[in-house]
């Protein structure tokens, strides 16, 4: 990165309603013991009825910006990464600039699935090569709920509800994220998808019938792929900076399934105790898993100046990718 960009603060906020293991039993054919050993998930959050993307996303938005001393006046642009935004159009960042009242800035959607937030890093990042950008606020938010079949067991436990966020400024040089790497791989798309609703298959009363609107999973092919993905990204970036396992303080991975994240991390040999992790009490938020474990670390005292970090992910698409960064550096005291 020519223009050295960091995250300043991070913020968060989940669905109102808890819903455990337990809770699912009563409405699935499944147990708490088969989802723990096969997931790692314990429970997850889910929002009130009617709740949308972006209603989720204000609180987090609005604390991350009182944690860098911003207004929502301070910000220059918002990218808001989803697969649920309130509506097909206009964007969510539409949404979620006139509800906290930021006049000075643009916005759009992006969308790369779970892999959205590190997307939106760099492309944030990439934005902020124009001198007149000062802050951009990446916000990774799903509402999963929405479009999980809640009587197919093998994906109605997997997910939750968040948002999670990261307001992005200038850091002195060597701080800030150092490198990316992204793919995307079309030949998986068929194996994490909901089917109707898009131009290729619009809403009728035959795909409503058919559940087409909801999500559908190859579970076996994307297992595999994900750990492949995400342990080749975090491989590429620490190639092409000369650096080893051992130089990474702390790698915080998209959250879908505890043996993904245990099978990625033993790919690239980094040990557990230098990975964030936090599916047990949320599930996969999607684009929200990476800002929200990462927040969490930050909250535990696990991330601190001068630390390298890497946050990768794995999507339907398939998109993955890997953002080297280096912690700290802000400039006039921030964060």
């Amino acid at each position: 990165m020519t223009v050295p960009v960091g995250i300043l603060a991070t913020g968060q906020n989940f669905g109102e309603r808890l819903v455990t293991n337990h809770d699912l039993e009563a409405i699935v054919d499944t147990t708490d013991d088969w989802i723990v050993q096969r997931t790692g998930i314990r429970q997850r959050y889910w929002v009130e009825e009617g709740t949308g993307a972006s209603d989720l996303a204000v609180p987090a938005l609005m604390a991350a910006l009182d944690e860098a001393g911003l207004t929502p006046d301070d910000l220059d642009a918002i990218i808001v990464t989803t697969v649920t935004p309130d509506t097909m159009f206009p964007a969510t960042a539409c949404r979620i600039q006139q509800k906290i009242g930021a006049a000075n800035c643009y916005g759009f959607d992006l969308s790369a699935a779970c892999s959205g937030f590190i997307y939106g890093v760099t492309v944030g990042a990439g934005l902020m090569s124009d001198p007149a950008m000062r802050y951009v606020a990446v916000v990774g938010v799903d509402v999963m709920s929405t479009i999980i079949d809640k009587t197919d067991r093998a994906t109605c436990v997997l997910f939750g509800d968040g948002a999670g966020v990261a307001i992005l400024g200038r850091v002195e040089p060597g701080y800030g994220v150092l490198d990316s790497y992204h793919r995307i791989n079309g030949q998986g798309g068929d194996d994490l998808i909901m089917p109707a609703g898009g131009s290729k298959l619009p809403t009728s009363a035959a795909t409503v019938a058919a559940r087409q609107h909801y999500v559908h999973q190859n579970g076996g092919e994307v297992f595999k792929h994900a750990i492949e993905g995400m342990a080749d990204a975090c491989r590429a970036v620490l190639n092409r900076n000369d650096l080893t396992p051992e130089d990474i303080d702390l790698v915080v991975p998209h959250q879908a399934n505890v043996r993904i994240i245990n099978g990625a991390a033993q790919r690239l040999q980094i040990p557990l105790e230098r990975v964030a992790i936090n599916i047990e009490n949320h599930g996969n938020t999607t684009s929200a898993t990476i800002p929200s474990a990462l927040h969490q670390a930050r909250q535990a005292g696990r991330v601190k100046d001068g630390d390298k970090l890497i946050l990768t992910s794995f999507g339907a698409g398939y998109t993955y990718g890997s953002v080297l960064m280096q912690w700290g550096g802000a400039l006039n005291g921030r964060a």
